[in-house]
C-alpha cells in the first residue's frame, strides 16, 4: 500500500495541497476526520479532544520519554489515552489502503509502513496571506494576532515531533520531500508533487 503523509507549517497551504494530491492519486484522505472518529469512539466534545491532544499531554511528558506511553495514565479522558487511541486509528486508517494523512505525526507513527513523507512551509508573509483568506467571517485577521497563532501552533508541532524524532520539525532529513508553496499556486504545486510521488513508489517497489 502506498501512504503520503503531510507535515505542515500553519498556513502553508498543506491541507489543501494534501487534499488535492489525493484526488489525483486516487487515495483516500484523512485530516479532521480523523479527530471526529477519535471524539466518537471516546464519547467526548470533537473540541476538545483537539485541544487535549494538542496541548493537553504534553506539559505532563519528559522530553526524554520516546516514542512509549505505555506508563502513562490511561482513562478515557485522558490525554495520554486519547494519544494512544490516535496511534492505533492512524494504524487502522493506514491499512485499508492507499491514502493521505494530514499532520498527527503520522510520519513518524507511521514509520514502519514506509511512508512518502512531504513537509510543506512557506515564508510568513505568505502564511499570513493564507491565513487572512481562509479566516472566518469573526475571526481576527491583524497582523501581530496572526503571527502570534503561527508561532504557536508551528511551536507545539515542533514539540511533539521532538517527543518521537532525533530530527528537527522541518529538517529536510527527515522527510522525501520539502515543498514551498510561497508565491505558487496549490493546484499547480499538487500536479506535480503528485507527479514525484507516483515516481517515488514506482522507484521504490
Amino acid at each position: 500500500m502506498n501512504i503520503i503523509t503531510i507535515s505542515r507549517e500553519f498556513g502553508s497551504g498543506g491541507r489543501e495541497l494534501g487534499k488535492r494530491l489525493a484526488g489525483l492519486l486516487g487515495f483516500a484522505y484523512y485530516d479532521r476526520e480523523i479527530l471526529t472518529t477519535l471524539a466518537h469512539n471516546a464519547a467526548l466534545d470533537e473540541t476538545y479532544v483537539e485541544t487535549a491532544l494538542e496541548t493537553g499531554w504534553l506539559a505532563r511528558i519528559p522530553l526524554t520519554f520516546g516514542a512509549s506511553f505505555t506508563y502513562l495514565p490511561s482513562t478515557p479522558h485522558d490525554p495520554a489515552h486519547l494519544l494512544r487511541e490516535e496511534n492505533k486509528l492512524l494504524r487502522t486508517l493506514a491499512q485499508r489502503g492507499d491514502c493521505v494523512i494530514i499532520g498527527r505525526n503520522a510520519d513518524l507513527i507511521l514509520q514502519s509502513m514506509e511512508p512518502f513523507k512531504i513537509f510543506v512551509y512557506a515564508d510568513l508573509e505568505a502564511k499570513l496571506a493564507r491565513c487572512r483568506a481562509h479566516a472566518a467571517k469573526e475571526e481576527p485577521v491583524d497582523d501581530a494576532t496572526l503571527k502570534r497563532k503561527i508561532r504557536q501552533l508551528d511551536k507545539q508541532r515542533a514539540n511533539h515531533h521532538a517527543l518521537l524524532s532525533a530530527h528537527a520539525w522541518g529538517d529536510k532529513a527527515g522527510y522525501h520531500l520539502c515543498v514551498n508553496t510561497t508565491g505558487r499556486p496549490i493546484k499547480t504545486l499538487s500536479d506535480q508533487v503528485a507527479h514525484y510521488a507516483r515516481a517515488w513508489f514506482a522507484a521504490r517497489g
